[in-house]
């Protein structure tokens, strides 16, 4: 037999679910116009005016409705984006765009990448691990903040190894043409496999501010490693993004002449 649990959240918070999830689930499409104030308190159980207005404010302040006076609230012309990690991984020329921007225009959005700033660290923990690096051993930090139209959508802090990457372009407080992968693979050192850890957190005041994140909202964060030949580890970086602006498209290929992990 089942245990007994209770959802704790407040009213509006229950009811800003049930519509967040319509709304990212394609149930209420953008320009859909919600049922009225007095419909709403009905259908979720004879609520108050307050909760449902509580609940309406909150998925505002995320984007993902806006009140038109007179008319009533709709969802915005807005919807998840679906990222594929594997189109920001392969390297491009030096006179190529940056395949965060060149994504961004085929779905006719304007990308722009800001380097917020470049420093020698000793890294956390788990980068140190995956890198390899020996106690106390120095990494190069990039901290990258990315925008689509101007609305900022990814924080990336991505770790290199110093002693891999010293008195390169990967030190000067300025974007590398072509990216680092492409970089890197002039150096010798190209991406041959690079390995994801998704996860679902509460944001740092780090991340809130520089995401303009709205209250209560978990990020995504997914932690990358990418390995040369050898299997030598060349990158770690942690990209977090507004969790209710994304999902994550992975595809895999099965069967007869796929390899067990490829994608």
């Amino acid at each position: 037999m089942a245990r007994e649990y209770k959802d704790a959240r407040s009213p509006h918070q229950k009811i800003a679910a049930e519509l967040r999830r319509r709304i990212t689930r394609g149930d209420l499409p953008p320009g859909s116009k919600l049922g009225s104030t007095a419909e709403l308190m009905e259908q979720y159980g004879g609520v108050a005016n307050t909760t449902v207005q509580k609940a309406l404010q909150m998925l505002k302040a995320e984007g993902l409705l806006e009140g038109l006076p007179g008319k009533g609230v709709y969802v915005r012309q807005h919807a998840q984006e679906s990222v594929e990690p594997i189109a920001y991984l392969s390297p491009v020329g030096a006179d190529e765009p940056y395949p965060w921007l060149s994504e961004a225009a085929k779905r006719r959005q304007v990308g722009r990448v800001q380097l917020l700033g470049v420093e020698i660290v000793v890294p956390p923990t788990e980068v140190a691990e995956a890198l390899r690096l020996e106690d106390g051993e120095r990494a190069v930090l990039r901290r990258q903040l990315l925008l689509l139209d101007e609305e900022p959508t990814e924080l990336t802090r991505s770790y290199y190894p110093l002693s891999l990457v010293e008195g390169t372009a990967v030190l000067e407080k300025k974007r590398i043409r072509g990216g680092t992968p492409s970089l890197l693979a002039a150096m010798g050192f190209p991406p041959r496999e690079c390995v994801d850890e998704l996860s679902s957190e509460i944001p740092t005041e780090e991340e809130v501010v520089a995401l303009e994140l709205p209250k209560d909202m978990p990020v995504l964060v997914a932690f990358r490693v990418v390995h040369s030949d050898g299997g030598r580890p060349i990158e770690a970086t942690l990209m977090t993004k507004a969790a209710h602006r994304y999902r994550m498209r992975y595809r895999l290929r099965l069967g007869d002449g796929a390899r067990a992990g490829e994608v």
